[in-house]
């Protein structure tokens, strides 16, 4: 955080960069309700509409008056945010991963093709007040470990109130159902054992960090990943298990590495990109014979090679996408509901159950948007690689967070879905990790300003006077 800004021009400072300081003085005004709506917002994804916890009134096919009205408080809330801070927010955009602007652009114009525009509006002013309380909580109160300093407590308050729901009311807390996957696994105070085992997971990613980087004591540090690591088991999700050994292996090398190796980081980072796209063509299916690079992974996580089912699901989702290859069906218009008007119903008439998203976040991209929504996840992907390391240069250790949460998403994905999606919490982490990588690069870019102007050279040392012969009045040491 820039603790000294110059109010007028300094020598050497251009105008812009002069009135660039002036916008962004320190400013704290709103922090406390920038960080509260961040909050409302992640609860409002995570707990069951009208803490319906067994499912009484079946899988909801619309909001209930609560929910839209706490949306609609965040969408205004954003949009006011914003608006307060216009100069910032516009500076903020440039420095903003370019994708994620091109994304939510293709996704309001796929209205006009959606195949349920009513949807798709819905979808898109969920995913337009994601991004706005995101992008309003990195205009104001801004410290480099801000992003982990308000995301931390969220983590843990939700995992630690899930265990104490388990303790207290276990009927609820608890999924009760014979299959295999689900019976006796805990989902605590969320809507489903992957939502908590997300949270789990990125939750020891957080506390790991911080112990890494000396944020936290090590006994703080500690007591954060065992509750984490806890729940993490106690939720059963073999995909989140198996998101967090990858993440904490890949911060580990990126963090904890020889100072000698540290110039080679690009190329590790490279590495792991191509180890998660060969893993994804593998699931996927795409390339013939390339299976063989699943066996590891199922005896990892105890799957089998269908992923308790999921290769029947995008089987029929391929099929759905051959039918509209390039711009899709429209922003989240394909999952409207088990009804016989969605194209989404052939999941019920075949599979006999509904699965409510494709399971695969790359698939669901490229079925709402197309193959040009898959060009933009990758731009995405790619640029904010591209930020990462850029920031590792001035900042080890938060550059290295922000990689690991993306590439724990990139394993993530590959059995649910979260890129890009309003249906999702872990939308809303990257989204705000992404706003926070680009507000980090700009305060570093202010810092430098900040820093580059001349200072007046110092005087030169006094020297003795001397007298008219040339000698120093100063007495010699005898």
């Amino acid at each position: 955080m820039i603790s000294a800004m110059p109010d007028s021009p300094a020598p050497g400072h251009s105008a812009k960069a002069a009135r660039s300081l002036r916008i962004w003085q320190p400013d704290k005004a709103g922090t406390a309700f920038a960080a509260f709506l961040l909050w409302l917002c992640i609860i409002i994804m995570i707990v069951p509409q009208g803490l319906d916890y067994n499912g009484d009134n079946g899988m909801p096919t619309s909001s209930d008056a609560l929910n839209r009205f706490t949306w609609l408080f965040l969408l205004g809330a954003g949009i006011f945010g914003l608006a307060m801070r216009l100069k910032r927010t516009m500076v903020l955009a440039r420095w903003l991963n370019p994708f994620l602007l091109g994304f939510m652009a293709l996704a309001v114009v796929s209205i006009v093709w959606s195949i349920d525009p009513g949807i798709t509006i819905r979808r898109v002013l969920r995913a337009s007040t994601i991004v706005m309380i995101c992008v309003g909580f990195a205009l104001v109160g801004w410290h480099a470990k801000r992003f982990q300093h308000v995301l931390r407590p969220i983590m843990t308050t939700v995992l630690l109130s899930s265990i104490i729901f388990v303790l207290l009311d276990p009927a609820d807390a608890i999924h009760h159902n014979e299959q295999a996957e689900l019976k006796d696994a805990w989902h605590g105070v969320t809507m489903g054992k992957n939502i908590l085992g997300s949270f789990a997971s990125i939750s020891v990613v957080l506390w790991l960090h911080a112990w890494l980087s000396k944020e936290a004591k090590a006994l703080a540090a500690l007591a954060g990943i065992t509750i984490g690591v806890f729940t993490l088991i106690m939720t059963r999700s073999a995909t989140s298990v198996m998101c967090t050994l990858f993440a904490v292996m890949f911060m580990l090398i990126l963090l904890r590495s020889p100072g000698s190796l540290r110039r080679y980081m690009p190329y590790l980072v490279g590495l792991f990109a191509t180890l998660t796209l060969i893993y994804a063509l593998a699931v996927l299916r795409l390339v013939p014979g390339m299976e063989i690079f699943l066996k590891p992974i199922v005896t990892l996580t105890g799957k089998d090679l269908t992923f308790t089912g999921r290769t029947a699901i995008w089987d029929i989702l391929n099929e759905h996408i051959r039918l509209r290859p390039f711009l899709g069906s429209g922003y989240g218009a394909y999952w409207a509901g088990a009804t016989p008007t969605s194209p989404s119903f052939e999941m019920l008439t075949r599979l006999y159950f509904y699965p409510t998203e494709g399971h695969n976040g790359y698939l669901d991209v490229i079925n709402d948007l197309g193959w040009v929504g898959a060009v933009c996840l990758l731009g995405y992907f790619v640029n904010y690689v591209r930020q990462s390391l850029t920031m590792m240069r001035f900042d080890r250790y938060q550059g290295g967070l922000y990689l690991t949460l993306l590439f724990r998403g990139f394993m993530a994905d590959m059995s649910e879905s979260h890129w890009f999606s309003a249906l999702s919490v872990d939308f809303i982490i990257m989204t705000l990790a992404t706003a926070a990588l680009a507000r980090g690069l700009l305060q570093n870019h202010l810092n430098r300003i900040a820093g580059s102007t001349p200072r007046v050279p110092a005087a030169p040392p006094a020297t003795a006077p001397r007298r008219a012969d040339g000698r120093s009045r100063r007495r010699s040491a005898i």
